[in-house]
């Protein structure tokens, strides 16, 4: 199976998923501690389409030449085995194992001159998943590693929490760049830490046992010892007053003993039928968990999956694992919100850190290859259907006007009415732009 291969680099990326395992507020952070920082969470200014983001990524470089951008009339050692088909889209192709992601191509675009100039796993991830090209001192091996924020720590601190949910929430694991960097513990993500695949899913660590009844709580105590015991050390701001800190724990116990956020976390809420349609794997539930989250009032839902690092058996690997799990789940994620009136408030982002290299190479795979890859980009505003660029003949690098990573958060953050030119305060209150100068509003989405 793809979850039990290692990268290229050495590292393993077996999902390590242990079924009941503490969720995690960051490094060392209680709820109460959380929700207290959230409280102080700016608003974003102006209109804005997109409400919830969905980050769904493909860790290890999905091969877009030969899904989201084949090149059919390319010598063999380029085109590699597989076929376009038609979408639901005129003139539109896409792989012919993709046949359920072809029909709901009028929910989402494709940005084919896309890419950047770093084809290195951990430095691309944190590129793709911040806009910030890491600088000297980088270490990807650290989780979280981010220099710079995730997209999902930026709406955390930029639109606070909607309801009784955490604002930004991780799946199955955390990725190594999915951090909070200088916004701090109180916009890191709450990291489920479990496989929805699973029959024994749960998140322990946010509520009591989904089969437990709030009104069969011993005490309010026993729950509160709940909500701290994977904290044992507590930084209270000194300016807060003393009842500042049991105000937040109020507010912690109300959470962790909410309806509506016990509901958001019990995917066995959905019907069998559904829940087959996602597919009964990782990616599957994982999407449908994260429609269940945004459905309830989460900001931003990043879908972490492994492993799209095809150096070897490349066709093989696609054709038999990895492509029918994102047909399935992709397709329904955006049949599904479309069909509850969802799309237009949530923007779905599928991208892995980069493409795989034009060439075949010996082993019947494909290397790293950031200069050229494709996102796939839907809701939130964006037209449906759309194709923004193009590369070119080998898909080596784009043949149109080029995108990379810092014009994706500008669009993102655009998107949430955000301004890409916002700047935030480090903890020396250093200035640092939200998007790097250079990045622009692909406005042609729009």
């Amino acid at each position: 199976m793809s979850g039990y291969r290692r990268f290229c680099d050495g590292m393993s990326r077996r999902d390590m998923l242990r079924v009941g395992t503490a969720g995690l507020f960051g490094s060392s952070i209680s709820l109460p501690h959380l929700l207290a920082a959230q409280a102080h969470a700016s608003t974003a200014t102006g209109s804005a389409s997109a409400k919830s983001l969905i980050v769904v990524f493909l860790e290890g470089g999905l091969s877009t030449i030969d899904t989201w951008d084949m090149k059919p009339d390319a010598p063999a050692e380029f085109r590699g085995e597989f076929n376009p088909i038609s979408t639901s889209v005129p003139g539109v192709q896409i792989c012919e194992h993709l046949p359920r992601l072809a029909q709901q191509m009028d929910k989402f675009a494709l940005v084919r001159s896309f890419g950047h100039s770093d084809s290195g796993h951990g430095s691309a991830d944190h590129f793709m998943l911040t806009g910030y090209r890491p600088l000297s001192g980088f270490n990807a091996s650290l989780k979280p590693n981010n220099q710079k924020p995730a997209y999902g720590a930026v709406l955390s601190r930029q639109l606070g929490p909607a309801g009784s949910v955490p604002p930004y929430v991780c799946l199955p694991q955390l990725h190594r760049s999915g951090g909070s960097s200088y916004l701090g513990t109180a916009h890191s993500p709450f990291v489920i830490a479990a496989d929805p695949n699973s029959p024994q899913f749960e998140v322990p660590d946010l509520m009591p046992p989904l089969e437990v009844a709030p009104s069969r709580l011993e005490s309010r105590q026993q729950v509160l010892q709940a909500v701290n015991r994977f904290a044992h050390k507590i930084e209270v701001q000194a300016n807060r007053d003393a009842n500042a800190f049991d105000t937040f724990q109020e507010n912690a116990f109300n959470l962790m003993t909410s309806q509506a956020t016990k509901h958001a976390f019990d995917i066995n809420r959905e019907p069998d039928s559904l829940r087959d349609e996602y597919g009964r794997h990782s990616l599957g539930q994982s999407c449908l968990m994260a429609r269940r989250l945004v459905e309830a009032g989460v900001r931003c839902v990043m879908v972490d999956h492994i492993n799209w690092d095809t150096h070897f058996h490349n066709f093989r690997i696609l054709k038999d694992d990895l492509l029918p799990k994102l047909d399935s789940a992709i397709s329904s994620l955006f049949r599904d919100l479309h069909y509850r009136g969802m799309l237009d408030s949530t923007l779905v982002l599928v991208t892995g850190e980069f493409g795989r290299t034009p060439k075949i190479n010996k082993e019947a795979g494909r290397d790293h290859w950031g200069p050229s890859t494709t996102i796939a980009i839907g809701g939130g505003g964006v037209q449906g259907g759309t194709i923004v660029g193009a590369s070119d003949e080998h898909a080596a690098k784009p043949a149109t006007a080029p995108f990379e990573p810092a014009d994706l958060a500008a669009t993102l953050y655009h998107s949430f009415g955000i301004d890409p030119n916002t700047e935030f305060l480090t903890a020396e209150g250093r200035p640092i732009p939200l998007v790097p100068g250079e990045g622009r509003v692909m406005r042609e989405l729009f």
